[in-house]
């Protein structure tokens, strides 16, 4: 099954700053990119890395006004950045963060809350799954989205859940005072657009996580946002939550893109609050998903988020993205009745918001994802050699 490599796929519906990175075979590393009118510009010499341009004064003024070489269309470019079409001496789109943190939030939706409950109790076992679920909404129901965490009314739930004993870790961060960030990707491994995502090989039971991801500079301040995929491993973090870095950091787990949209005129924080991020899973053997996550139902607002990860307690000279989380867990059956959902090699998952646009990656395993070699240190000789730093 063949990915969208259109620019009317993957930009946002009213355009708006948008800024990258590409692979440039002809300098031996990426640059950073500004969209001008559907065309790329590299504007490396005067932002050479996107931690930088974030953190700038006004990141938007900068990307629109930075002196660049023209390159080329959106569309050329990203016709050429799938691994089997790419040309000799030709750039492609990569993820469009470099120098930053990259952090995820958890259990922020209702949802979810309740899905990473029916993990933990499923001890990673897919078809416990249907019965674990029907006993716990009954219970506790299965719209919280009006709870405020750490309020009054969320710790008088806490202490009946602990009394009928039926608390869980997932409840604590989900409705408890404290959220949970933790860190998804080291800064430079996460995949762009049109890349492969990987899932381990041992996990069976796995899904996609379409979640918004906001940039935040080092000053604490949000300056945009784009689309990502926090690739989940549910039996394994089902098994145990400190297997959690085994369940989301592995080669390719981590996809942002296709751009980032700084904030300006067009486009804000109030217009990630009211997003509504589509999932689509397509795969080789006929199967399809469709779902969809509505961020105006998230239980904790992004600004709070953000700030239970930068502060006082915790700074990030080069800024850090951060996935907001989601509140779509599949649980559509693929293969038998209660095996519930879960990846294959082949499947083609393509994540989409009208004021982001769409972010497509396909599945493979994550040992035959391209592997992740070029660090921060090859960055910092590559922009020394080329005398921009």
């Amino acid at each position: 099954m063949e990915m969208n490599a259109t620019a009317s796929f993957a930009l946002p519906e009213d355009g708006g700053v948008l800024v990258g990175r590409i692979w440039r075979l002809d300098l031996g590393g990426p640059s950073v990119v500004a969209v001008r009118d559907g065309v790329v510009f590299d504007i490396t010499k005067a932002v050479p890395t996107m931690s930088e341009l974030c953190n700038a004064k006004d990141a938007a003024k900068l990307a629109r006004e930075a002196e660049g070489e023209r390159l080329m269309p959106v569309g050329e470019l990203l016709a050429g950045t799938p691994r089997a079409a790419r040309k000799p001496g030709k750039p492609w789109l990569v993820a469009p963060t470099d120098l930053q943190a990259i952090k995820a939030a958890g259990v922020t939706f209702a949802v979810s809350m309740l899905e990473r409950v029916i993990e933990e109790r499923a001890r990673g076992a897919p078809e416990q799954a249907v019965s674990l679920r029907a006993e716990i909404t009954g219970m506790i129901g299965d719209d919280l989205s009006r709870l405020k965490p750490g309020s009054p009314q969320a710790m008088a739930l806490k202490d009946l859940l602990i009394k009928k004993g039926m608390w869980s870790q997932y409840l604590e961060v989900g409705i408890g005072p404290d959220a949970e960030v933790f860190t998804k990707a080291p800064p430079m491994a996460a995949v762009g657009h049109l890349a492969e995502v990987g899932i381990h090989p041992m996990s069976t039971w796995n899904n996609p996580e379409p979640e918004v991801v906001v940039v935040v500079n080092a000053a604490g301040a949000i300056v945009g946002a784009a689309l990502g995929n926090d690739v989940n491993l549910r039996d394994v973090e089902g098994r145990s939550a400190l297997l959690l870095g085994k369940a989301k950091d592995n080669n390719a787990s981590a996809s942002i893109g296709p751009f980032i949209r700084l904030f300006d005129d067009t486009f804000s924080l109030d217009d990630v609050r009211r997003a509504t991020v589509s999932l689509t899973v397509e795969g080789e053997d006929g199967f399809k998903l469709e779902g969809k996550s509505d961020m105006g139902r998230i239980s904790r607002d992004p600004a709070d988020l953000v700030a239970s990860t930068i502060g006082s307690h915790h700074q990030y000279p080069d800024g850090f993205v951060l996935y907001l989380g989601t509140m779509f867990a599949p649980i559509q059956d693929r293969d038998g009745k209660g095996q519930g959902f879960t990846h294959k090699v082949g499947d083609v998952v393509t994540i989409a918001s009208p004021k982001l646009g769409r972010l497509a990656n396909r599945v493979v395993h994550c040992g035959d994802a391209e592997a992740w070699t070029f660090g921060t240190g090859a960055l910092m000789r590559n922009l020394a050699a080329r005398g921009v730093i």
